[in-house]
């Protein structure tokens, strides 16, 4: 049920943005970085186009799980390949130069809350979705992470790596602090809408016999 639900959600997401969508079409099917991998709806494109690819290799994982006895294969591919497919387009997409990449110095924006008006609904929007897949996946992945303060946590500190590197490479983006809650929010949002499928306990391989006590 939640697989159809998501491919419906992907639909809909898809007929609504298709019209830029198809402006990169061009550039990415001739396997041109100008207009493809350095446009956010070339990134977004080809993402969309790589989601087979991405099924086959939870696919690949979950069956060589389930040959080695490991029990919740499924669960676990899919997770670990949510995580890292959902969240690698959203950081090439941030870390994106603008127009003044290393020449204009690197801007920083230490006051919490002042950014957001300027943001406007597209951009918290965008903010909160960057470490959406890693707090919605990591926690079903890693029993370490099944709280949703360390969900919150881990998105943080995902996100001031983030907004570093793009002060230290000077790629004409302000470093903000509103983006790393709004990146800490998302994840931990995502957290909560995945918890009944979190890993609270040590699972042990399906072919694995219980210990029988003695007497």
């Amino acid at each position: 049920m939640l697989i159809v639900l998501a491919v419906l959600a992907l639909a809909g997401a898809v007929f609504v943005v298709r019209g830029p969508l198809f402006m990169a079409a061009p550039a990415c099917l001739a396997v041109r970085w100008d207009g493809c991998l350095s446009t956010e709806n070339g990134v977004v494109l080809m993402t969309l186009i790589g989601v087979p690819v991405a099924g086959l290799v939870a696919w690949a994982l979950a069956r060589h799980r389930r040959a080695a006895g490991v029990a919740s294969a499924w669960r676990v591919s899919l997770a670990e390949v949510g995580m890292v497919y959902g969240t690698v387009p959203w950081l090439w997409m941030t870390l994106m130069p603008g127009s003044g990449a290393g020449v204009v110095p690197g801007r920083v924006s230490l006051v919490p809350l002042r950014d957001l008006v300027t943001m406007g609904p597209l951009g918290i929007g965008g903010n909160l979705l960057v470490f959406a897949a890693l707090g919605f996946f990591a926690p079903v992945r890693f029993a370490a992470l099944a709280s949703v303060a360390r969900v919150f946590a881990l998105g943080a500190g995902c996100s001031v790596l983030v907004e570093t590197a793009q002060y230290v490479f000077q790629l004409d983006r302000v470093s903000s602090v509103d983006d790393v809650l709004l990146n800490a929010t998302g994840a931990a949002l995502a957290a909560l809408a995945s918890r009944r499928l979190w890993r609270t306990t040590t699972e042990l391989p399906a072919n694995k016999p219980h210990p029988v006590s003695a007497g």
